[in-house]
């Protein structure tokens, strides 16, 4: 395998990383869902409000990396669990902002702490000095990734209002 010169799926990045995130968050999912009855995104809501405190849907899903409106679906979801609470804007009545219940922060105790130790887990392998070269390369990547995507955005957007993505289109 080589990252530098990729010559199948197997040597591209993205797929690498989505084995690690695939292996490594297996464990997660596995806990939110069987153990709290939560999916893994909603799971990264309730993380990002407890990190980060209420907020309004918009910000949430640009911090999750979701869409807006299945950050909405999953607000309404764990809304209705009472584990976050939509607190309304004074200024303007159409706006809202979401945090943690004290369920919510219940929740968040309970699983972070799990969390962490998987994330331990899976890092100790890892020298010292690979986990920092590790965080380093990755930040790096990240901050380039991100000034290409604003920099050259794909015009083709999938149509997921109406089954998914669109298939390619005859020649």
């Amino acid at each position: 395998m080589s990252l530098a010169q990729p010559r199948t799926v197997d040597d591209l990045l993205n797929y690498r990383l989505s084995r690690l995130f695939s292996a490594s968050g297996a464990m997660i999912i596995r806990l939110c869902e069987g153990r709290y009855g939560i999916t893994r995104r909603e799971w990264r809501l309730i993380a990002l409000l407890a990190a980060h405190g209420a907020m309004s849907p918009s910000e949430l899903a640009q911090r999750a990396h979701l869409e807006r409106a299945r950050t909405s679906r999953h607000i309404t979801e764990l809304a209705a669990r009472k584990l976050i609470r939509r607190l309304p804007v004074a200024e303007d009545g159409r706006r809202a902002q979401v945090e943690l219940t004290a369920r919510g922060r219940q929740l968040y105790e309970q699983l972070f702490p799990q969390s962490v130790g998987f994330h331990r887990e899976v890092l100790s392998v890892l020298s010292s000095a690979e986990l920092q070269a590790f965080e380093g390369a990755l930040a790096k990547l990240t901050e380039h990734a991100e000034r290409i995507a604003a920099a050259r955005p794909v015009p083709e957007k999938a149509d997921r209002r109406h089954g998914g993505a669109r298939r390619l289109r005859e020649a």
